[in-house]
């Protein structure tokens, strides 16, 4: 297993996702609520270390 580099750079609401080949993904994150471009997911987090997912329908 290798090392991976990751960086994030946040503004504001928004997240910037960067990998060794450069930009990868942006994220939005209001309160516990987040939505991933890549993945197209949205996310809530619960209490303790859980969280809710919804992957949007690809079949399309």
């Amino acid at each position: 297993m290798g090392i991976v580099f990751r960086k994030r750079k946040k503004i504001g609401p928004l997240v910037l996702n960067f990998t060794e080949n450069g930009y990868s993904s942006w994220s939005l994150k209001i309160g516990k609520w987040s939505w991933n471009s890549r993945t197209r997911a949205h996310r809530y987090d619960l209490p303790g270390p859980i969280s809710w997912k919804q992957d949007k329908s690809r079949s399309s």
